[in-house]
């Protein structure tokens, strides 16, 4: 079995729910997956860390770091930056809060985030990619968005296992 189809045979062991659901979206689905307990568990972040790797090698992108909107973010980007490490250059990994914290240094990106830093996004689970393609939560948590912060979309896609990335500069 390849490390896609492992990952596909997890995703659907422990991700999957059937049911009828209405996502961030606003679309409706008769299932639902939640990818938290896949990417949370020893199996998943192994396969997420290469797999993930291997995407954002193969697109030719330079990152200097992977990560994104916390929670869900948390563990791909932890994972793909593991992963790295093994196989450099490596990438570090960031976090982004809903909001900045209310003490200590106040940040709302927490890790090895910098103005200027090519990173690329990840998120566990998309609909539309609507969000992320229009960088949104970038805009509502303090990432830029435009060109004055040093930041701007340079390419957006969806890769595998409902793994996405924006590449920005």
């Amino acid at each position: 079995m390849t490390p896609t189809e492992q990952l596909d045979r997890l995703l659907l062991e422990r991700s999957v729910q059937r049911g009828e659901f209405t996502l961030s979206s606003g679309l409706t689905s008769s299932y639902y997956l939640d990818c938290r307990p896949t990417t949370m568990s020893a199996e998943g972040l192994s396969l997420i860390g290469a797999l993930g790797l291997e995407a954002i090698r193969n697109s030719g992108w330079q990152a200097d770091a992977v990560g994104g909107l916390t929670m869900g973010a948390d563990p791909v980007a932890y994972a793909v930056a593991a992963a790295s490490w093994k196989a450099q250059p490596a990438l570090d990994a960031f976090s982004v809060r809903k909001e900045a914290k209310g003490h200590g240094m106040k940040r709302r990106v927490e890790g090895n985030f910098r103005t200027g830093a090519r990173v690329v996004v990840t998120e566990d689970v998309i609909t539309t990619g609507g969000s992320t393609k229009d960088g949104q939560w970038m805009k509502l948590n303090g990432i830029g968005g435009d060109r004055a912060d040093g930041l701007y979309l340079k390419n957006f896609t969806i890769e595998l296992f409902e793994f996405n990335a924006i590449y920005i500069l």
